[in-house]
C-alpha cells in the first residue's frame, strides 16, 4: 500500500521551493508519494522548469483525500503553518513543520534538519501533539452571523487607527470590564507566545488547558490579562457609544467586520490541531532557544546529596533523637 504523504511550501519564497523538490524526491525515492497543492505545483514548475516532471505527483483532494495523507510536512514559518492547519481542518492530519522563518515556534525542526525530518517521516518516528484550538461564534442584534476558529488566537480590533474602540469583557455570562482600548486578545496555550505576548500576556505551557484574555492598550484601572478555566466562555461586545467599528482577526488570517452592538464568543474547540513531534524539547528551552533569552549564570538545581535540611526537617530529627 502506497504511503502518501502532503507535502506544503512557502512558494513564494526560493528556499522553500528548493526544499520542497528536495523532499519530494527523497520521498519518492523513500517509496512514499509526496501529494501537493495543485497551485503549488504548478509555482514549482515555474520557478524550476522540469525538474518535478518525473516524479509521480499526486494533487491534494483530488488524486488523494487530505485524510488518506499520513502526515502534513510544511516548508516554512509559523505563517505557513497556520496556513496549512487551516488548510486540513477536519481531516485530522498531523503536521510537521520545518522552521524556513524566523522564529518558528510551532515547528518541529530547522531548515538544517531537513533530511533528518524527511528520515523521520519515513521512519514513521514521530508522536502526535494535540493543540487545543478556538471555536470562535458572532452575534449581532440577536442573529448569529458568523463562525470561525484559531490555532493561536482571536483578536476584536478597532477599524480606525485615529480612534480607539469600546468594549465590555465578559467571562462566563458574567461582565467584567469595558473600556476603551486598541482591542482585545482571546488566545490559546499555543497563541501565548504570539500576538497575545506581544500585548503583554502570559506565556502559558503548551500542555496547560487554560484560555487567556489580554486587553490591548485599555484605558482602564482594571486592564490585566486574564487567565480562564478552558470550559469557560469568552466574550466581547463591542459597545454603541460612538458608532466605532470593529474587525475580528482569526490567526491574522480570517477576518470579520463587527459594527457596534456585535457580540464574538470563544470557546475550546472540540477538534484539535495535531501536531507531529520528534523532540522532547522541554518548553522551557524552546521558549529560551526561540526569544534568545540570556540564562548565563544559572548553575542549576542543587544535587540532592548536597542540600542542608529545612528547619521543621531538623527539628523534627532533633525530637527523634530525645
Amino acid at each position: 500500500m502506497t504511503r502518501e504523504i502532503l507535502l506544503l511550501a512557502h512558494t513564494g519564497r526560493r528556499d522553500a521551493v528548493e526544499a520542497a523538490v528536495t523532499v519530494a524526491e527523497r520521498l519518492h525515492s523513500e517509496g512514499l508519494r509526496p501529494v501537493m497543492l495543485e497551485r503549488d505545483i504548478a509555482s514549482l514548475n515555474h520557478v524550476i522548469g522540469d525538474r518535478l516532471r518525473g516524479l509521480p505527483m499526486a494533487v491534494a483532494d483530488r488524486d488523494v483525500p487530505l485524510a488518506d495523507c499520513e502526515v502534513g510536512m510544511v516548508l516554512g514559518g509559523d505563517g505557513s503553518i497556520l496556513r496549512a492547519a487551516d488548510l486540513v481542518r477536519g481531516a485530522g492530519l498531523p503536521l510537521m513543520g520545518v522552521n524556513l522563518g524566523h522564529v518558528g515556534f510551532l515547528a518541529e525542526s530547522e531548515r538544517t534538519e531537513l533530511d533528518a525530518s524527511v528520515q523521520w517521516v519515513v521512519d514513521q518516528n514521530y508522536t502526535v501533539e494535540r493543540r487545543m484550538a478556538l471555536d470562535v461564534q458572532v452575534w449581532h442584534a440577536g442573529r448569529h452571523v458568523g463562525s470561525s476558529w484559531a490555532l493561536n488566537e482571536a483578536s476584536i480590533e478597532k477599524q480606525s487607527r485615529e480612534r480607539m474602540i469600546d468594549l465590555i469583557i465578559e467571562i462566563d455570562g458574567r461582565p467584567v470590564s469595558a473600556f476603551g482600548c486598541d482591542g482585545v486578545v482571546m488566545a490559546t496555550p499555543t497563541g501565548s507566545t504570539a500576538y497575545a505576548f506581544s500585548a503583554g500576556g502570559p506565556v502559558v505551557w503548551p500542555e496547560v488547558q487554560a484560555l487567556v484574555m489580554v486587553p490591548i492598550s485599555a484605558h482602564a484601572l482594571f486592564s490585566r490579562p486574564l487567565v480562564t478555566d478552558p470550559d469557560s466562555i469568552m466574550a466581547v461586545e463591542v459597545l454603541q457609544r460612538e458608532d466605532e467599528q470593529g474587525v475580528l482577526w482569526c490567526d491574522g488570517r480570517r477576518f470579520m467586520e463587527l459594527p457596534p452592538g456585535s457580540r464574538v464568543e470563544v470557546t475550546r474547540s472540540a477538534e484539535p490541531v495535531l501536531l507531529a513531534r520528534v523532540h522532547q524539547t522541554p518548553f522551557s528551552e524552546r521558549l529560551v532557544d526561540k526569544f534568545n533569552l540570556p540564562t548565563t549564570g544559572w548553575r542549576g538545581p542543587v544535587d540532592p546529596a548536597n542540600q542542608v535540611p529545612s528547619p521543621d526537617a531538623f527539628h523534627h530529627e532533633e525530637a527523634t533523637k530525645r
